[in-house]
């Protein structure tokens, strides 16, 4: 049996309840699972696809299961208007969020579990965070300020739509059984989508305490046609961002399980 990891957000869940029993289950947090990654720990798993190059000796990412789209990016808040600066909360350095910061500049920041930064906000731990899952959602009741979509600043540069996840395979799987998982994910989506009640409970129980509207748009924000096909050309350029950046070096290695 195959060992699978995803987040336990409400779009995660959603899309992999229907297929999750005939895996070795894994949940975490995305930034952890980004660094379980680099040890090798699973044999599928979610990743930010800003981690991807770190991990590119090892992996393939397949083109179902991710989230990607036009909207979806994360938001610099803070407890007021201001221009960005201070000390920024990020949702780990290796997610793709803290990657479309450097799009803003040089800031100093401070890595964090992302469902802890609204508060380290309001609490003046940091200047500014930058939110993602369901912080997109919350933070406007909580008091929060939005100084920028990051997303937005990448869509206005890259026209195309913004990969912020994906989910990588062992390389040493072979492209066979990456096309099979591929399907697989595809057909639990479908599952989902006509007979929600079934995995609402899955959802329910992992989704830290969200009410029932934001697990609604949260799902139905970062489940979309990008979702059953990621968009390879936006891959590439984030993949290529992060080399600019210097995050990882270049690699000679195809980026996608198969072709």
């Amino acid at each position: 049996m195959l060992s699978l990891a995803i987040s336990p957000c409400p779009n995660d869940t959603f899309i992999f309840c229907a297929m999750a029993s005939r895996y070795r289950l894994a949940l975490d947090d995305v930034e952890a699972l980004n660094r379980r990654a680099e040890g090798g720990e699973f044999d599928v798993t979610k990743i930010s696809v800003a981690a991807y190059g770190r991990i590119r000796d090892r992996y393939a990412l397949l083109r179902a299961g991710g989230a990607a789209g036009f909207g979806v990016g994360p938001l610099l808040v803070a407890t007021a208007p201001r221009e960005p600066g201070g000390r920024i909360a990020v949702p780990g350095e290796r997610t793709t969020a803290a990657l479309l910061l450097r799009l803003l500049g040089d800031f100093e920041t401070v890595s964090m579990r992302f469902d802890l930064i609204e508060d380290a906000v309001l609490q003046g731990v940091a200047d500014c965070g930058v939110l993602i899952h369901e912080g997109r959602f919350t933070y406007e009741r909580k008091g929060l300020v939005n100084l920028a979509d990051l997303g937005q600043v990448w869509e206005e540069r890259m026209r195309c739509p913004l990969p912020l996840g994906a989910i990588a395979i062992r390389r040493e799987l072979g492209p066979d059984v990456a096309r099979r998982i591929d399907g697989e994910i595809r057909e639990s989506l479908s599952r989902a989508r006509a007979h929600p009640g079934e995995c609402a409970e899955f959802v329910r129980c992992h989704a830290q305490e969200m009410s029932p509207d934001v697990i609604r748009s949260h799902i139905d924000l970062y489940v979309n046609d990008y979702t059953l096909d990621l968009d390879e050309a936006a891959v590439e350029r984030l993949v290529t961002l992060g080399e600019r950046q210097g995050l990882y070096p270049p690699s000679e290695q195809p980026i996608f399980a198969y072709g």
